[in-house]
């Protein structure tokens, strides 16, 4: 195991336990008894932050990959 698939362990962790809870989040949710517009609204919640999270762990792979390893050489 080379020294960039150690770095890669843990943002794939966090990203797989935070997509399983906003799943779960959402499916618990359609099972609830409620207007479907509310559902819509509420449910677009957890699935935007799903979609950010992933957004979030493919850029960090991809800093990772590059070896830029300091966010702070940025500004």
């Amino acid at each position: 195991m080379n020294q960039h698939q150690k770095k890669m362990i843990a943002p794939t962790v966090i990203t797989v336990l935070l997509s399983a809870y906003m799943l779960t989040y959402f499916f618990v949710l359609l099972a609830v008894p409620m207007p479907v517009w509310v559902k819509v609204l509420v449910g677009l919640i957890p699935l935007g932050m799903l979609g950010a999270s992933v957004y979030v762990f493919i850029q960090r792979i991809k800093e990772i990959r590059s070896g830029e390893e300091d966010d702070l050489s940025q500004y």
